[in-house]
């Protein structure tokens, strides 16, 4: 099975997952269920693949947040995931901050102009609920919100409430954004965790974990001392990555 190697000077790396386990950690996926059809089937073939005495006994997948907007097809991906998970794996998934303005905007429709800015018409069009429809115009957000949440099937909005802020593994923190510097990762805020940038993005403290995140887009899977990007902007790039993660080495799976 093909993977890209990470640069030489990041694998292997003094940070660990539990001894028979392989981490699989996919970046923001905002509608491109094509490409993680893709990745999934790339998972499980390098899944099979022995790289030490033994294939690993545990299977873990951690997405990071960030299934809806902007790409066209964030209903089919919350299918795709409630319907063909990877076998025999743990599944955790993350909430970013897309879902997070979405499950906001079922609160306060009034939010709706600010989601929209941010990619939510897709979302919104996936789910039956066009701003192009006449009724908008006529009825505002509350209309919109009422029929986005009439046409959201009930798994899939328990799906999106169930979604975790952060998970750990070993010497690994998951979360979609971040983390505040400064602050105990057991303390972090929901908030910062979601939509944390630049001060994350700009420390180079460590953290008590190396943080694996998304959020924000770089070219290619970027290894920091302290913290690792997953976002490569799948949903305008075609390139949806993975960091794979075994005892103390690293290899990515990209679409």
């Amino acid at each position: 099975m093909p993977f890209l190697k990470l640069p030489e000077n990041t694998s292997p790396s003094s940070a660990r997952v539990p001894d028979g386990m392989r981490v699989y950690a996919i970046g923001d996926m905002h509608g491109r269920v094509d490409l993680l059809r893709k990745l999934h089937d790339m998972i499980r073939a390098d899944v099979s693949e022995v790289r030490g005495e033994a294939p690993p006994a545990h299977k873990v997948v951690v997405y990071l947040g960030d299934y809806v907007d902007r790409g066209n097809n964030c209903r089919e991906l919350i299918d795709l995931l409630l319907d063909d998970p990877l076998e025999e794996f743990a599944s955790f998934h993350l909430r970013g901050n897309h879902e997070d303005r979405m499950l906001d905007f079922l609160e306060d429709p009034e939010v709706g102009s600010e989601w929209v800015f941010w990619g939510g018409e897709t979302t919104l069009r996936g789910y039956g609920a066009d701003i192009e429809d006449p009724a908008f115009g006529q009825q505002g957000w509350t209309w919109v919100r009422d029929e986005f949440q009439r046409n959201m099937p009930v798994r899939h909005l328990s799906f999106f409430r169930a979604t975790q802020f952060s998970h750990s593994i070993g010497d690994y923190f998951f979360a979609h954004a971040g983390v505040r510097p400064g602050v105990a990762l057991a303390d972090q805020s929901t908030h910062d965790l979601m939509w944390i940038r630049k001060e994350f993005l700009e420390s180079d403290v460590d953290f008590g974990q190396t943080v694996v995140h998304g959020h924000t887009i770089v070219d290619d899977v970027d290894v920091r001392p302290n913290r690792i990007a997953v976002d490569t902007g799948a949903w305008r790039s075609d390139k949806l990555s993975c960091l794979v993660l075994e005892q103390n080495q690293r290899h990515v799976l990209q679409t």
